[in-house]
């Protein structure tokens, strides 16, 4: 449910509103825009009366809400989320970047390719610490030591830092990484994603493989319903039938899930299709689409990298591709402004 305010309400008078809905049990999402201040209930409003409601003086409407995502939900909030990193924003007209390894190997490998990326105009560094693998006897990442590479390599460029996170018993250990990353694997890991709705990091929520926009939706709720709103969707591919590629980017997700939620969506075409020279084609489109940012694997030596090679950039490939990112980026802001 969610109940939308007249214009410029006294302040006294919504504190009011907002202390009556906690005495009824619900907790409220409260989001003032440019022009519209809205209230979203979040709780069992079956039993609330709309009437009640609607006889406040400083009430416009009440409206019953039927999906189940609630703070995810653009009508709680329908100014777009701005993930702010200080220097570094996604969301609402800002474009990220993210670009690096699939894996931390090395400390060379890792600042190489940090200093790398960040000419070509990148403004976050990933690099696996942690890797999900589907054969027990693949690389399964440096661990903890690949975290320390990782802010060794923001020391000397200034990146904040994109890793994923596996388990609950790691948290501790991601105290001092900038953006935490969920990967398609663990989308549906219920008690990993309440815990980090507590941690007040930003989280980088991937689609699982075969997962709705609805299931995706629900997860980034479990997190925002933790008190964390800082929350970036990233499309990565899905599992279908087609054989030619890794995965199928679903660009149709990204106007959806704009329409649908207010939180920034990016896009991963280098799992999208494991194919590196796709990579920039469905980079462009990810841009025409209305993407808040892409995040591409970049290696100094994929030929020799100990995960997901075949599918990574070089930084000489990377450069060529940000040109075009770049060049695209104007363009929309140009034509649209």
């Amino acid at each position: 449910m969610i109940v939308i305010l007249k214009q410029h309400p006294e302040t006294e008078k919504v504190n009011q509103l907002l202390h009556q809905l906690e005495e009824w049990g619900l907790s409220h999402h409260y989001s003032q825009g440019t022009l519209t201040t809205i209230i979203g209930l979040i709780g069992d409003t079956s039993k609330v009366d709309v009437d009640m409601l609607q006889a406040n003086d400083i009430v416009e409407t009440v409206k019953r809400v039927s999906e189940p995502y609630k703070a995810a939900n653009r009508k709680f909030h329908p100014e777009d989320t701005v993930i702010d990193f200080g220097n570094v924003k996604i969301g609402g007209g800002h474009f990220g970047v993210i670009a690096g390894p699939c894996s931390v190997e090395t400390p060379e490998q890792v600042i190489a390719v940090a200093k790398a990326v960040k000419q070509s105009g990148a403004n976050f560094l990933r690099g696996g610490a942690f890797k999900p693998r589907t054969s027990p006897y693949a690389f399964q990442g440096l661990r903890a030591e690949g975290l320390e590479l990782l802010m060794e390599a923001r020391k000397e460029t200034g990146l904040p830092i994109v890793s994923e996170i596996m388990s609950l018993e790691h948290l501790d250990l991601f105290a001092d990484v900038d953006f935490i990353q969920v990967g398609a694997r663990n989308m549906q890991n219920f008690e990993l994603l309440k815990q980090l709705g507590h941690s007040g990091k930003p989280i980088l929520l991937k689609r699982g493989l075969a997962n709705t926009l609805e299931e995706f939706l629900m997860s980034a709720e479990y997190i925002m319903a933790g008190g964390n709103e800082n929350v970036v969707l990233c499309e990565r591919g899905i599992r279908t039938f087609e054989t030619m590629t890794r995965n199928t980017l679903d660009i149709s997700a990204i106007p959806m899930l704009k329409h649908l939620s207010h939180l920034p969506v990016i896009v991963d075409p280098s799992h999208a299709t494991g194919i590196p020279w796709l990579v920039e084609p469905l980079s462009k489109a990810a841009i025409a689409a209305g993407a808040d940012g892409v995040m591409i694997e970049v290696h100094n030596d994929p030929k020799k990298a100990l995960c997901d090679g075949a599918q990574s950039l070089t930084p000489a490939q990377f450069d060529d591709t940000m040109k075009t990112v770049k060049r695209y980026m104007q363009f929309e802001e140009k034509i649209f402004g």
